[in-house]
């Protein structure tokens, strides 16, 4: 039977083929949309999912209660590790881990750059990074060592086995002894690095980690296992260590700092705080765009049910003649539902070429590494569940509603559909162009919001800014450098910075000064930086100077921001003492507040000192509009010179800054895309629908044709009639695309807002495209030879 229901299906589809091809594209782009969406949803959920003690693992984070105000990051002390280890017995492993920077290598003449960090020497106890040469005792416990990756050890050595033991330079200014090699990070991991230096050697060249009043580094955990094995309640660890930091450090009335801890595997997907509580992240676009497939995916299946129902005057004949001969309804639902499985297999063909082919522009977009997994059943499985249930969902209306028809009244060429019916198909296109116009809407609301970080001004010009790293000899020639850099061509200033303006993450909380309220903590992001600091960024200066060297005091004075006088509450604050920690020196400058991390971020007060001998940062180059191009090569010169042994290295600032929202213009991308999809895909609804319109009105059209009705008056009178469906979509969508894109820009304390001509826009966008739709199928019924419209049966 099985066999005869996919015979008969198959003349069908081949007799319609305009049908069967409009049908077969619709479907298959919507499965390849959902494909890919469901390759990269499983991909972000597999993130540090592959770490064998990934139940047990846990990062803290610290819970700031101050001002009356509740915050929280990932930022600790540089002790907290150790001591968490040290003192609360359900902790087996603790580590403290910097974020991870470029260094400069050099074995002979082979000199790269490679991502690295510095980590306690429980690190790889902890996480599942396999070394291939090495111990774990000794991998990040050897002073003056470092653990290098497979790919580094065969860029630099020829093989893991040659590398164990080597010298290496680092920086030009050390030599380390590699004590481990570890195999590549997979793609799956959220930390990415190619060198580990011990975290001995990181506190004795940054004496600033043996202080508990600063934070920096992240610290990870991992808890005991109870006697059957199973992981440990952390809930009962984190009320053990909430207070943790007050065995070292006083407790101040008005300030609060609490440790919490997050289970590891989780921290990818859910990394955003919101009142000193874990509150979203990267899931919220994980929950998006797995709700944008199931959307896209249900506007393909209705396209199938209305382009069925489009032609049902034409299968009406058929079912009649089946049911007189016999036929029962659940046979003929058999053979609708075959026809239906039949063209969602050959979708799926289609749709999986399609993700092929896509693919690699896909990973490009996205920075994924995706791949079609067809050599595991799972992906077979899945293939076979999405044919089965898209082919019963895009299926199951036309064989209910073709099998339930009257074969007397079919027969008798009497059909006609209810009124319920013409509800139901136009309420599934309403329902198709509401979700279209919420895409539309997010797409033109997302592109403000990129637009919007590209063109504010951030309170420094970043038109014509280089950075260069700071490394190699120029930690101890950056005076020569900028002499020799500051007298070329289109060089207008040059200063340096421990980071970059668009990236300070350090804090501290020991800032003093005059009238201070002994109770109040404050936590300041801190820098520090180099003469013509301000002229360099173009910064705005509300009261006093920049660093200079006419002034041999400024090695202890301070510049802050307008944000931090807000706290300290100075009105005359030139001249007026301030300290950090045993610092003690007067301010010197007040900026105004300029951006100096993303803008999901408020201004945090920052207080900026004057380093004279730099370990590491950037060098900040301000060049002459169009004249870029001769300062680089001019740089590029004395940097060979001064600092042969390191390639030399830039980036502009813009670059840097975009980095910041990488994942939002991500978004943005691919929202202009699924939202053009689904409209594309609506249409095509659309298109059935007004066919199915015209064919029943085919002899009213040959009747006002013969009574004297013009063509655009047929054109129009078919036309108008969707613009009600449309306006309906319009109504429900606005209010839906408002909430959700109004929620989506509160992760963001700088923001546009969700205005009515972007819902306008929207609508009027989907009312042109949907029209010019239906005008193809209006202009051809009205054209139609009158006298043929009559003889139709």
């Amino acid at each position: 039977m099985i066999r005869n229901y996919l015979k008969i299906a198959w003349r069908n589809l081949a007799r319609n083929k305009a049908f069967t091809i409009i049908n077969i594209l619709g479907l298959a782009l919507g499965l390849a949309c959902s494909l890919l969406i469901l390759l990269w949803v499983q991909d972000e959920r597999s993130v540090d999912g592959f770490h064998a003690n990934g139940q047990h693992l846990y990062q803290v984070y610290e819970r700031t209660y101050s001002d009356g105000k509740v915050e929280a990051d990932y930022f600790t002390q540089g002790l907290l590790a150790e001591e968490l280890k040290r003192v609360i017995p359900e902790i087996q492993y603790a580590s403290a881990r910097e974020w991870a920077m470029p260094a400069t290598f050099a074995v002979g003449d082979k000199v790269h750059k490679m991502p690295g960090t510095a980590a306690s020497s429980d690190f790889f106890k902890m996480f599942e990074y396999p070394l291939l040469e090495g111990t774990f005792e000794t991998a990040l416990s050897t002073p003056s060592g470092i653990a290098i990756s497979r790919k580094m050890a065969e860029l630099f050595f020829g093989s893991p086995e040659k590398a164990i033991g080597k010298s290496i330079r680092y920086e030009n200014r050390s030599n380390l002894t590699v004590s481990a090699v570890f195999e590549n990070l997979p793609a799956h991991s959220s930390q990415q690095f190619d060198f580990l230096t011990p975290w001995s050697d990181y506190v004795k060249e940054n004496a600033w980690t043996r202080h508990w009043g600063n934070r920096d580094p992240v610290t990870f955990v991992q808890l005991r296992a109870d006697r059957n094995g199973a992981p440990m309640d952390p809930a009962k660890v984190e009320a053990k260590i909430q207070d943790f930091i007050y065995r070292y450090t006083p407790k101040i009335t008005g300030h609060r700092v609490e440790l919490a801890l997050q289970s590891y595997p989780e921290k990818y997907l859910h990394s955003t705080f919101k009142n000193g509580q874990l509150d979203g992240g990267r899931i919220e676009y994980v929950r998006l765009f797995s709700l944008v497939a199931v959307f896209i995916l249900l506007i393909a299946c209705i396209n199938f049910m209305n382009l069925a129902t489009a032609r049902s005057q034409k299968r009406a004949k058929e079912v009649g003649v089946r049911k007189v001969v016999g036929a029962v309804r659940g046979a003929l639902m058999g053979q609708f539902l075959s026809e239906a499985l039949l063209l969602t297999g050959f979708a799926i063909v289609v749709a999986v070429g399609l993700v092929a082919v896509l693919l690699p522009a896909f990973n490009s977009l996205t920075g994924k590494q995706l791949t079609l997994p067809f050599a595991e059943p799972v992906f077979w499985l899945s293939l076979l569940g999405l044919l089965g249930l898209t082919g019963l969902v895009a299926g199951s209306y036309p064989a209910l509603f073709l099998s339930s028809l009257n074969p007397n009244r079919v027969l008798k060429g009497t059909l006609r559909f209810s009124g319920g019916a013409t509800v139901l198909r136009k309420g599934l296109v309403v329902f198709q162009f509401s979700l279209s116009m919420i895409l539309i809407v997010g797409m033109i609301v997302m592109y403000r919001q990129m637009a919007y970080f590209q063109t504010k001004n951030l309170g420094f010009d970043r038109e014509n800014l280089l950075y260069i790293p700071l490394e190699g000899e120029l930690t101890n020639k950056y005076d020569l450098f900028k002499e020799q850099a500051s007298t070329k061509e289109g060089i207008v200033s040059i200063s340096r910075m421990e980071e970059s303006p668009t990236g300070l993450g350090h804090h501290i909380n020991d800032v003093g000064w005059t009238g201070k309220d002994p109770n109040l903590i404050t936590s300041f992001s801190n820098t520090a930086v180099g003469y013509d600091f301000v002229k360099t960024l173009d910064l705005r200066l509300l009261a006093g100077r920049d660093f200079s060297e006419a002034y041999g005091t400024d090695t202890v004075n301070f510049i802050i921001n307008e944000t931090a006088l807000k706290k300290i509450g100075y009105e005359q604050p030139i001249g007026q003492p301030l300290s950090w920690g045993n610092r003690q020196g007067t301010i010197v400058g007040v900026l105004k507040d300029f951006h100096f991390n993303s803008m999901r971020q408020n201004i945090e007060p920052l207080i900026i000192r004057l380093r004279q001998k730099p370990l590491w940062g950037n060098i900040l180059v301000r060049t002459e509009a169009g004249k870029t191009q001769e300062a680089l090569a001019s740089l590029e010169r004395i940097w060979q010179e001064l600092n042969p042994n390191v390639p030399f290295a830039y980036q502009f600032s813009d670059q840097e800054y975009t980095r910041l929202y990488r994942s939002e213009q991500v978004v943005s991308t691919l929202s202009n895309y699924f939202a053009f999809l689904a409209i594309f895909i609506s249409c095509l609804g659309l298109f059935g629908l007004a066919a199915f319109t015209a064919e029943q009105r085919t002899k009213e059209i040959g009747v006002r044709k013969v009574l004297g009705a013009s063509i655009p008056s047929i054109v129009r009178l078919l036309s108008t009639q969707f613009l009600k469906p449309i306006a309906i979509a319009f109504c429900l969508a606005s209010p839906v695309a408002w909430y959700v894109m109004k929620h989506w820009l509160q992760g963001f304390a700088y923001r546009v807002e969700v205005e009515g001509w972007m819902l306008g826009a929207a609508g009027l966008l989907t009312v042109s495209i949907a029209l010019l739709t239906v005008s193809y199928q209006a202009i051809k019924a009205a054209l139609m030879n009158p006298v043929k419209s009559l003889r139709s049966e």
